[in-house]
């Protein structure tokens, strides 16, 4: 009997790979435990149509995200804080990053991937890290204008 692994199983091999195994073994434990199916012409066409689906999305991905990163790079968001004697009143955090980012470039970034290692208390520029998503970072710059 042929099976398509679904999983990766010990002994056997990986997700993707068609095996031939015994029938008992294929149907009473591989395919019995949602590991493998039958591998019927029809099920391969499948598997093979929806891993090229999963790839297009992943490139579609990619390239939205190294698109993302090229107008977050060039781009200076600017944030207004009320001055104090020194610095700003406050602090300006992710949530306000996050905020301003979709406000300017319209771009919905999530305050979870704003890596700040403490709330800027400064007028200024500030770089700060963004994780896109896939291994793929963005450098902001954040200006920080005091107003009265």
């Amino acid at each position: 009997m042929k099976v398509l692994l679904i999983k990766d199983v010990k002994s056997l091999g990986k997700k993707g790979e068609i095996k031939e195994v015994k029938d008992g073994y294929g149907q009473n434990f591989l395919i019995g435990k949602g590991m493998a199916k039958l591998a019927t012409p029809d099920v391969v066409t499948n598997w093979k149509a929806e891993q090229e689906r999963m790839a297009q999305e992943l490139a579609d991905e990619l390239k939205q995200f190294t698109n993302e990163k090229a107008i977050l790079e060039k781009a200076t968001i600017i944030i207004k804080k009320k001055s104090a004697p020194v610095g700003i009143q406050g602090s300006v955090g992710k949530d306000e990053i996050s905020k301003n980012i979709k406000e300017q470039l319209k771009i919905d970034l999530d305050k979870k991937s704003i890596e700040l290692k403490k709330a800027i208390k400064s007028t200024g520029v500030h770089k700060v890290d963004a994780k896109l998503g896939h291994g793929i970072h963005a450098m902001l710059n954040i200006e920080v204008v005091g107003e009265a």
